[in-house]
């Protein structure tokens, strides 16, 4: 009698496990063909085996934006419409079978492997058998008639770019840069025309920066220290004479020493002349009646030249506020100012 009873607890825990077994959702997907013309529309079949009265569904479909009307797999090439049917069968024993009805669409050629499909029910859940899609390209020519397919759909979420053409959008780079080259050549035309030059120019030393270099340079050779007093004076009174010309407009390249020291006469400097006329009278003893000067003499018209730049250079122009020249420009009105007229 105990063996009997061992033997039906036995079949019972058994039969137990079948049913809690048998309990569990199963999914099962079918398409109504593996072959699909690029386009044209087939059905997915997903069959729901589950205990009656839970309730359940694909979260895929649940969280679809509806607005949109379809939920995108395989990377958005195919489509699944969210107008889906579903028919419910008794199985008995407390168990449904639900078959959806599912259209799938595809827009790109391919074979696809497409995902298993989850199904949750309450604290269970379940996942389809996998399936492969081939989707066969429209193969047409300009004379094929188009029939059967779908209108043309207006793009989602419309904007200005959706106008223009996808060379510019991709190639927008290359139109900044032939832009910006245009500005460029534009720019650089009428700097050119206005100034003459593309870049800026460097700009020049003042009359009284080039005087006092080239005087320090000429004390730097020693010239009449080493017997050259004629190089020497004919270089020193070509520092002034250029000096004359560029500071006061004077001519003095093309004049004799008494023309320049009568223009000096006439000009505002005139109380500066002593130090032009000695230097003038030493320089023209030395080059052309050949007499050697002492060096004192030459000393002397060294110094003479420098006080005669010093003393005649431009004022710096003073502000309103008392502020004096600040760039090379200012230096360079300032300079324009006392033209043809200096102040000691």
């Amino acid at each position: 009698m105990n063996q009997i009873k061992k033997y039906i607890t036995v079949v019972l825990l058994v039969l137990t496990g079948v049913t809690s077994l048998s309990a569990k959702v199963s999914v099962t997907a079918r398409l109504d063909s593996v072959d699909l013309l690029m386009g044209k529309l087939t059905t997915l079949s997903l069959e729901v085996v589950q205990d009656k009265g839970k309730p359940g569904g694909f979260p895929m479909f649940r969280d679809a934006d509806p607005s949109k009307g379809y939920v995108g797999i395989c990377g958005d090439s195919i489509e699944l419409r969210t107008s889906y049917k579903a028919d419910t069968l008794e199985l008995g024993s407390g168990r449904i079978q639900i078959n959806y009805s599912v259209p799938l669409q595809a827009f790109d050629s391919g074979t696809y492997r497409l995902p298993q499909f989850v199904y949750v029910s309450e604290s269970d859940s379940a996942r389809s058998n996998a399936l492969t899609l081939n989707v066969v390209p429209v193969n047409v020519t300009a004379e094929d008639p188009i029939a059967g397919f779908a209108p043309v759909a207006d793009p989602e979420n419309p904007s200005l770019l959706d106008a223009v053409p996808d060379w510019i959008y991709n190639y927008w780079w290359v139109l900044l840069l032939l832009l910006l080259a245009a500005a460029a050549t534009i720019w650089g035309v009428k700097r050119y025309k206005k100034e003459g030059t593309v870049l800026k120019k460097k700009p020049e030393p003042s009359p009284y920066q080039v005087a006092i270099t080239q005087l320090r340079e000429l004390k730097g050779k020693n010239l009449w220290e080493q017997g050259m007093e004629k190089e020497y004076f004919t270089r020193l009174t070509e520092i002034l004479r250029v000096y004359l010309d560029r500071r006061f407009g004077i001519n003095a390249m093309e004049m004799t020493s008494r023309e320049i020291m009568d223009h000096l006469y006439n000009s505002d400097v005139k109380d500066k002349r002593d130090y032009i006329r000695q230097i003038l009278s030493v320089a023209d003893f030395v080059k052309f009646a050949k007499v050697r000067p002492l060096p004192a003499d030459n000393i002397a018209a060294y110094e003479n030249a420098v006080r005669f730049v010093e003393e005649t250079k431009p004022e710096p122009v003073v502000s309103a506020d008392g502020a004096s020249p600040k760039n090379d420009e200012d230096k360079k009105d300032s300079d324009n100012s006392k033209q043809k007229g200096g102040e000691s």
